[in-house]
């Protein structure tokens, strides 16, 4: 079992496809922050770089994601 199933995903792309979903971003953008960021990132970094990102998003172009 991979960190992915042990919370609850069958793998990283449905994880990412959830966060993606759950945040109301772009799959494009979660998939392409989390390549750059590494797998080692996924459950952290590439939270809080999402976060950031909408953020900026909503500063700069109010809420339209």
């Amino acid at each position: 079992m991979n960190i992915y199933q042990e919370n609850g995903y069958l793998d990283r792309k449905e994880y990412l496809n959830s966060i993606a979903e759950s945040y109301g971003v772009s799959h494009l953008v979660v998939h392409d922050l989390a390549n750059l960021l590494g797998e080692e990132e996924d459950f952290d970094g590439l939270l809080n770089s999402i976060e950031d990102y909408i953020l900026m998003i909503e500063d700069n172009y109010g809420n339209n994601l």
